[in-house]
């Protein structure tokens, strides 16, 4: 791996690989704890409908995927707090909705040419400075945002009647987390694709949050065990000469199923009684 680093889309991989790892790590901290995970899937998929829809209009990619990503990500909120019953069947419509509105922007765009498998497993290895940059900034911005709210992050996460007793905004805190969770979404979609974003949100907290002492450590595990992945990842990438964002996604997969075994390994449960979630459900989650 080290030989590799001497050329230049290889350093800028590594470079964009970590920042969305940290990213990711941070934001799908929050995912995982207030348990949206499928939400999150569900903006991730319909942003697909923003990108078709920057195209057809030529309008630049950030303005018409963010605004239209936001748009579906308010709806999926506004949903998941005002009819939790039936939350999971709504996000799944805008989830397929969104991803087809895309595909048939495309489809009626002239003259087109946009891979749409670099939108899925993404580009790693052709990340240009610019988006390094992107990238850069928003992980600064991700950061101060949750560094500034986290202690009503965390009191909301953990218990919504008491963050409300506290006078924390619960629902406008709700809404600003996945406002902030969209727009990294399309933030990061571009470089790293679809399925690597949905991955490095969940896999990454879901393990961490097993031995996370706090909200803190889980982002900052997170964020480690996600550079991990991408790192090793890019490694197999290379040496094999297969798919980067592939390549992460099977290291992290085979990731989460090892720390799934070793867990019911450490902490069996008598016959017909399931693992209870170690962090309480939020209520807004619809879960």
């Amino acid at each position: 791996m080290i030989d590799a680093l001497q050329y230049e889309f290889m350093r800028n991989a590594l470079a964009a690989g970590l920042l969305a790892s940290v990213i990711c790590g941070v934001m799908g901290t929050l995912v995982v704890v207030n348990r949206i995970a499928f939400l999150s899937g569900g903006i991730a998929h319909a942003a697909y409908g923003g990108i078709g829809l920057s195209f057809f209009l030529g309008v630049p990619y950030l303005l018409g995927t963010i605004g239209f990503t936001l748009a579906a990500s308010m709806l999926m909120a506004a949903i998941t707090i005002n009819a939790k019953h039936r939350a999971d069947t709504v996000i799944g419509v805008v989830w397929a909705v969104g991803m087809a509105f895309g595909i048939i922007m495309l489809d009626l765009t002239p003259g087109y040419n946009v891979d749409l498998m670099s939108y899925l497993f993404g580009s790693l290895l052709t990340v240009p400075g610019s988006d390094l940059l992107i990238m850069l900034v928003q992980a600064f911005l991700v950061a101060g945002l949750v560094t500034y709210f986290y202690n009503d992050f965390l009191a909301m996460s953990y218990d919504e009647e008491f963050a409300q007793i506290r006078g924390v905004p619960v629902r406008g805190l709700y809404f600003l987390l996945i406002g902030m969770l969209a727009v990294t979404i399309v933030m990061v979609i571009q470089v790293v694709g679809l399925i690597l974003v949905i991955a490095l949100l969940t896999i990454p907290p879901f393990i961490v949050e097993k031995h996370a002492k706090s909200l803190w450590q889980m982002m900052v595990g997170s964020s480690l065990l996600g550079a991990l992945f991408t790192v090793s990842g890019l490694w197999l990438s290379y040496t094999f000469d297969v798919t980067s964002g592939a390549a992460i996604i099977m290291v992290a997969g085979t990731g989460f199923f090892l720390s799934l075994g070793i867990h019911e390994k450490k902490e069996p449960q008598p016959h017909g009684v399931g693992n209870p979630d170690r962090l309480p459900k939020h209520p807004l989650s619809g879960g």
